[in-house]
Protein backbone atom coordinates (compact mmCIF):
# COMPACT_ATOMS: atom_id res chain seq x y z
CA UNK A 1 0.00 0.00 0.00
CA UNK A 2 1.15 3.52 -0.76
CA UNK A 3 0.60 6.53 1.47
CA UNK A 4 0.70 10.23 0.67
CA UNK A 5 0.42 13.24 2.91
CA UNK A 6 -1.22 16.66 2.70
CA UNK A 7 0.31 19.65 4.49
CA UNK A 8 -1.26 21.31 7.51
CA UNK A 9 -2.78 24.72 6.90
CA UNK A 10 -2.60 25.94 10.49
CA UNK A 11 -0.40 24.56 13.26
CA UNK A 12 2.15 21.86 12.47
CA UNK A 13 2.59 18.68 14.47
CA UNK A 14 6.22 19.72 14.81
CA UNK A 15 5.04 22.46 17.18
CA UNK A 16 3.67 19.85 19.52
CA UNK A 17 7.18 19.13 20.78
CA UNK A 18 8.11 16.04 22.71
CA UNK A 19 4.59 15.55 24.06
CA UNK A 20 3.20 14.42 20.74
CA UNK A 21 5.01 11.97 18.47
CA UNK A 22 3.94 10.25 15.31
CA UNK A 23 1.46 12.92 14.17
CA UNK A 24 0.29 12.70 10.57
CA UNK A 25 1.11 15.45 8.09
CA UNK A 26 4.19 16.86 6.49
CA UNK A 27 5.83 20.09 5.41
CA UNK A 28 4.90 22.40 2.56
CA UNK A 29 1.69 23.93 1.32
CA UNK A 30 0.55 21.26 -1.14
CA UNK A 31 0.01 17.50 -1.14
CA UNK A 32 2.77 15.31 -2.51
CA UNK A 33 2.79 14.88 -6.27
CA UNK A 34 0.07 12.45 -7.26
CA UNK A 35 1.07 9.08 -8.67
CA UNK A 36 -1.38 7.02 -10.66
CA UNK A 37 -2.88 4.23 -8.60
CA UNK A 38 -2.16 0.68 -9.66
CA UNK A 39 -4.91 -1.28 -11.34
CA UNK A 40 -7.68 -2.06 -8.85
CA UNK A 41 -6.45 0.44 -6.27
CA UNK A 42 -8.67 3.21 -4.94
CA UNK A 43 -7.25 6.58 -3.91
CA UNK A 44 -8.83 7.22 -0.51
CA UNK A 45 -8.90 10.42 1.53
CA UNK A 46 -8.80 10.15 5.31
CA UNK A 47 -8.65 12.65 8.20
CA UNK A 48 -5.22 12.48 9.87
CA UNK A 49 -4.91 10.40 13.03
CA UNK A 50 -2.84 11.90 15.83
CA UNK A 51 -0.68 8.92 16.74
CA UNK A 52 0.14 6.82 13.71
CA UNK A 53 2.96 6.70 11.20
CA UNK A 54 2.51 5.71 7.57
CA UNK A 55 4.16 2.33 8.17
CA UNK A 56 2.06 1.70 11.28
CA UNK A 57 -1.16 2.50 9.42
CA UNK A 58 -0.12 0.17 6.61
CA UNK A 59 0.34 -2.68 9.11
CA UNK A 60 -2.91 -1.83 10.89
CA UNK A 61 -5.00 -1.91 7.72
CA UNK A 62 -3.54 -5.28 6.79
CA UNK A 63 -4.42 -6.69 10.22
CA UNK A 64 -7.94 -5.23 10.08
CA UNK A 65 -8.49 -6.76 6.65
CA UNK A 66 -7.52 -10.18 7.98
CA UNK A 67 -9.67 -9.80 11.09
CA UNK A 68 -12.81 -8.17 9.69
CA UNK A 69 -12.66 -9.38 6.07
CA UNK A 70 -13.03 -5.75 4.98
CA UNK A 71 -10.91 -5.24 1.82
CA UNK A 72 -8.56 -2.41 2.75
CA UNK A 73 -5.21 -3.11 1.15
CA UNK A 74 -6.40 -1.92 -2.26
CA UNK A 75 -6.54 1.65 -0.91
CA UNK A 76 -3.89 4.29 -1.55
CA UNK A 77 -4.41 6.68 1.38
CA UNK A 78 -3.93 10.46 1.39
CA UNK A 79 -4.18 12.16 4.79
CA UNK A 80 -6.03 15.46 5.12
CA UNK A 81 -6.18 17.84 8.07
CA UNK A 82 -9.72 19.08 7.45
CA UNK A 83 -12.93 17.96 5.78
CA UNK A 84 -12.84 21.01 3.51
CA UNK A 85 -9.41 20.07 2.16
CA UNK A 86 -10.53 16.48 1.64
CA UNK A 87 -13.56 17.65 -0.33
CA UNK A 88 -11.26 19.78 -2.46
CA UNK A 89 -9.15 16.68 -3.03
CA UNK A 90 -12.00 14.52 -4.29
CA UNK A 91 -13.44 17.30 -6.45
CA UNK A 92 -10.05 17.89 -8.06
CA UNK A 93 -9.57 14.18 -8.76
CA UNK A 94 -6.66 13.74 -6.32
CA UNK A 95 -8.66 11.03 -4.53
CA UNK A 96 -11.52 8.76 -5.56
CA UNK A 97 -13.30 8.35 -2.22
CA UNK A 98 -13.55 10.00 1.21
CA UNK A 99 -13.50 7.95 4.41
CA UNK A 100 -16.03 9.44 6.81
CA UNK A 101 -18.44 8.30 9.51
CA UNK A 102 -22.01 7.31 8.63
CA UNK A 103 -23.68 10.33 10.19
CA UNK A 104 -21.09 12.67 8.67
CA UNK A 105 -21.56 11.04 5.26
CA UNK A 106 -25.33 11.45 5.51
CA UNK A 107 -24.93 15.10 6.43
CA UNK A 108 -22.50 15.78 3.56
CA UNK A 109 -24.80 14.09 1.03
CA UNK A 110 -27.83 16.01 2.29
CA UNK A 111 -26.03 19.31 1.84
CA UNK A 112 -24.27 18.59 -1.45
CA UNK A 113 -25.91 16.59 -4.21
CA UNK A 114 -22.62 15.85 -5.99
CA UNK A 115 -21.75 13.08 -3.48
CA UNK A 116 -23.10 9.58 -2.99
CA UNK A 117 -22.30 6.61 -0.77
CA UNK A 118 -20.02 3.94 -2.15
CA UNK A 119 -22.53 1.49 -0.68
CA UNK A 120 -20.00 -1.01 0.64
CA UNK A 121 -21.80 -2.80 3.47
CA UNK A 122 -18.56 -4.44 4.67
CA UNK A 123 -17.40 -1.04 5.97
CA UNK A 124 -20.07 -1.29 8.67
CA UNK A 125 -17.72 -3.77 10.37
CA UNK A 126 -15.45 -0.79 11.12
CA UNK A 127 -16.49 1.64 13.84
CA UNK A 128 -14.97 4.12 16.27
CA UNK A 129 -15.97 5.60 19.61
CA UNK A 130 -15.56 9.33 20.25
CA UNK A 131 -13.98 10.75 23.40
CA UNK A 132 -12.66 14.01 24.80
CA UNK A 133 -8.88 14.31 25.12
CA UNK A 134 -6.90 16.32 27.65
CA UNK A 135 -3.29 16.53 28.87
CA UNK A 136 -2.25 13.57 30.99
CA UNK A 137 -1.67 15.65 34.12
CA UNK A 138 -5.20 17.12 34.00
CA UNK A 139 -6.61 14.26 36.07
CA UNK A 140 -9.17 16.44 37.86
CA UNK A 141 -10.52 17.67 34.54
CA UNK A 142 -10.77 14.12 33.23
CA UNK A 143 -12.70 13.06 36.33
CA UNK A 144 -15.07 16.02 35.98
CA UNK A 145 -15.79 15.23 32.34
CA UNK A 146 -16.34 11.54 33.08
CA UNK A 147 -18.63 12.39 35.98
CA UNK A 148 -20.77 14.64 33.77
CA UNK A 149 -20.87 12.05 30.98
CA UNK A 150 -21.74 9.29 33.45
CA UNK A 151 -24.66 11.31 34.82
CA UNK A 152 -25.89 12.05 31.31
CA UNK A 153 -25.74 8.39 30.34
CA UNK A 154 -27.60 7.37 33.49
CA UNK A 155 -30.43 9.86 33.14
CA UNK A 156 -30.79 9.44 29.39
CA UNK A 157 -29.88 13.01 28.48
CA UNK A 158 -26.84 11.96 26.42
CA UNK A 159 -28.95 9.64 24.26
CA UNK A 160 -31.46 12.46 23.86
CA UNK A 161 -28.80 14.88 22.62
CA UNK A 162 -27.40 12.28 20.21
CA UNK A 163 -30.86 11.62 18.81
CA UNK A 164 -31.80 15.30 18.51
CA UNK A 165 -28.55 16.69 17.13
CA UNK A 166 -26.94 13.75 15.29
CA UNK A 167 -29.13 10.82 14.28
CA UNK A 168 -32.43 12.70 13.80
CA UNK A 169 -31.10 16.15 12.90
CA UNK A 170 -32.53 17.74 9.74
CA UNK A 171 -29.40 17.16 7.69
CA UNK A 172 -30.48 19.61 5.02
CA UNK A 173 -30.45 22.46 7.52
CA UNK A 174 -27.71 24.08 9.60
CA UNK A 175 -27.94 22.84 13.21
CA UNK A 176 -28.73 25.60 15.71
CA UNK A 177 -26.14 26.99 18.10
CA UNK A 178 -26.90 26.19 21.74
CA UNK A 179 -25.93 28.85 24.25
CA UNK A 180 -23.37 27.59 26.75
CA UNK A 181 -24.11 28.96 30.23
CA UNK A 182 -21.46 31.08 31.95
CA UNK A 183 -20.91 31.20 35.72
CA UNK A 184 -19.26 34.32 37.05
CA UNK A 185 -15.95 33.54 38.78
CA UNK A 186 -15.89 29.88 37.65
CA UNK A 187 -12.85 28.27 36.05
CA UNK A 188 -12.83 28.20 32.26
CA UNK A 189 -12.20 25.13 30.12
CA UNK A 190 -11.10 25.83 26.55
CA UNK A 191 -12.43 23.15 24.22
CA UNK A 192 -11.15 22.78 20.65
CA UNK A 193 -13.77 22.01 18.01
CA UNK A 194 -13.01 21.40 14.34
CA UNK A 195 -16.21 21.49 12.35
CA UNK A 196 -14.83 18.50 10.43
CA UNK A 197 -17.40 15.94 11.61
CA UNK A 198 -20.80 17.56 10.99
CA UNK A 199 -23.27 17.23 12.64
CA UNK A 200 -21.24 15.65 15.50
CA UNK A 201 -18.67 18.45 15.52
CA UNK A 202 -20.15 21.34 13.54
CA UNK A 203 -19.06 24.91 12.84
CA UNK A 204 -21.52 27.04 10.86
CA UNK A 205 -20.90 29.36 7.91
CA UNK A 206 -20.23 32.23 10.29
CA UNK A 207 -17.43 30.28 11.95
CA UNK A 208 -19.41 29.57 15.14
CA UNK A 209 -19.74 26.17 16.77
CA UNK A 210 -23.31 24.87 16.68
CA UNK A 211 -25.39 21.75 17.03
CA UNK A 212 -24.31 18.70 19.02
CA UNK A 213 -20.96 20.01 20.19
CA UNK A 214 -22.53 23.12 21.73
CA UNK A 215 -25.44 21.12 23.16
CA UNK A 216 -23.10 18.60 24.82
CA UNK A 217 -20.71 21.28 26.11
CA UNK A 218 -23.61 23.34 27.47
CA UNK A 219 -24.79 20.35 29.47
CA UNK A 220 -21.28 19.65 30.76
CA UNK A 221 -20.92 23.29 31.81
CA UNK A 222 -24.15 23.04 33.81
CA UNK A 223 -23.16 19.81 35.52
CA UNK A 224 -19.52 20.69 36.22
CA UNK A 225 -20.04 24.31 37.23
CA UNK A 226 -17.22 25.29 34.86
CA UNK A 227 -17.30 27.83 32.06
CA UNK A 228 -16.65 26.39 28.60
CA UNK A 229 -14.97 28.47 25.91
CA UNK A 230 -15.12 27.01 22.41
CA UNK A 231 -12.01 27.39 20.21
CA UNK A 232 -12.18 26.61 16.48
CA UNK A 233 -9.16 24.61 15.18
CA UNK A 234 -8.40 22.32 12.24
CA UNK A 235 -8.40 18.57 12.88
CA UNK A 236 -4.70 18.38 12.12
CA UNK A 237 -3.97 21.07 14.71
CA UNK A 238 -5.63 19.25 17.60
CA UNK A 239 -2.44 17.85 19.12
CA UNK A 240 -0.38 21.02 18.90
CA UNK A 241 -3.26 23.16 20.18
CA UNK A 242 -3.54 20.95 23.26
CA UNK A 243 0.17 20.70 24.02
CA UNK A 244 0.73 24.44 23.55
CA UNK A 245 -2.05 25.35 25.99
CA UNK A 246 -4.23 26.96 23.33
CA UNK A 247 -6.95 24.56 24.45
CA UNK A 248 -7.51 22.31 27.48
CA UNK A 249 -9.71 19.70 25.79
CA UNK A 250 -9.96 18.28 22.29
CA UNK A 251 -13.65 17.79 21.55
CA UNK A 252 -13.12 14.55 19.68
CA UNK A 253 -10.54 11.85 19.28
CA UNK A 254 -11.41 8.33 18.19
CA UNK A 255 -10.95 4.93 19.80
CA UNK A 256 -11.34 2.05 17.31
CA UNK A 257 -13.70 -0.73 18.34
CA UNK A 258 -12.06 -3.31 16.04
CA UNK A 259 -9.74 -5.39 18.19
CA UNK A 260 -6.91 -5.45 15.65
CA UNK A 261 -6.63 -1.64 15.59
CA UNK A 262 -4.55 -0.20 18.47
CA UNK A 263 -6.73 1.76 20.88
CA UNK A 264 -4.17 4.59 20.97
CA UNK A 265 -4.28 5.32 17.22
CA UNK A 266 -5.61 8.82 17.99
CA UNK A 267 -3.98 9.18 21.43
CA UNK A 268 -0.44 10.59 21.39
CA UNK A 269 1.87 10.14 24.35
CA UNK A 270 1.00 12.52 27.19
CA UNK A 271 -2.73 12.52 26.45
CA UNK A 272 -5.61 11.03 28.42
CA UNK A 273 -9.08 10.24 27.08
CA UNK A 274 -12.49 10.55 28.65
CA UNK A 275 -15.12 7.86 28.53
CA UNK A 276 -16.78 7.71 25.08
CA UNK A 277 -19.88 9.76 24.32
CA UNK A 278 -20.74 8.50 20.81
CA UNK A 279 -20.00 5.65 18.40
CA UNK A 280 -20.32 5.47 14.62
CA UNK A 281 -19.51 3.24 11.65
CA UNK A 282 -17.18 4.05 8.77
CA UNK A 283 -18.65 4.97 5.39
CA UNK A 284 -17.04 6.04 2.11
CA UNK A 285 -18.33 8.69 -0.29
CA UNK A 286 -17.58 9.26 -3.95
CA UNK A 287 -18.59 11.81 -6.58
CA UNK A 288 -21.66 10.98 -8.61
CA UNK A 289 -20.92 10.11 -12.21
Amino acid sequence: MKFKRIAKVLLSCVMAGALFTGCGGGGGDKPAAEKPAASGEVKLGMITHLNVTEKKMDDILKMVEEDSKVPLTNFTVTYYDSLKLMQMGIESGSIDQMSLYANVANYVIANNDKYESVGDSTLKNLSDSFCFAMRKDDTVLKDELNKALGEMKSDGSLDKLVKEYITDVDKGQAPPAIEIPMTEGADTIKVGVTGDLPPLDYVNAEGKAAGFNTALLAEIAKRSGKNVEVVDIDSGARASALSSGQIDVIFWVVVPTVSKVPADIDKPEGVELSDPYFKDNVEHLKLKK
